[in-house]
């Protein structure tokens, strides 16, 4: 089954044209290096919670939205190796000339890799 990477970030609402141009630069890379699918998902419905939520999460603010994305890889290996030629890709650094810039806190993002271990479909 496929490796996971999943991202939760509070993106400013107003930057949601800036996000997606962001994600369209920077997922290419992906899938360049790889990966089998990259989804990114702007929030629609993410209500609060009475003990936590996606909001509180990523301490996103009233003029924020919370965008919901994930990687698919066929393996972790692959994803491993992916992410260590991505560190050193100049292409990663919004610092570069011709990358676009952050539009989102990037120190409240939270991320992690999951192991898949379900999958139904219809």
């Amino acid at each position: 089954m496929p490796y996971i990477d999943g991202f939760v970030i509070a993106v400013p609402s107003a930057n949601k044209q800036k996000f997606i141009e962001h994600a369209r630069h920077f997922d290419s890379l992906f899938i360049e290096l790889g990966a089998i699918r990259v989804v990114e998902a702007w929030g629609d419905d993410v209500p609060d919670g009475k003990v936590t939520d996606f909001r509180r999460a990523v301490q996103a603010k009233d003029d924020e939205t919370v965008a919901f994305s994930w990687v698919e890889w066929p393996d972790k290996a692959t994803r491993d190796a992916a992410m260590k030629k991505m560190m050193e890709d100049p292409r990663m650094d919004p610092s570069t000339p011709g990358n676009p810039p952050m539009p989102f806190d990037g120190k409240r993002m939270i991320f992690g890799g999951f192991e898949q271990v379900v999958e139904v479909k219809s």
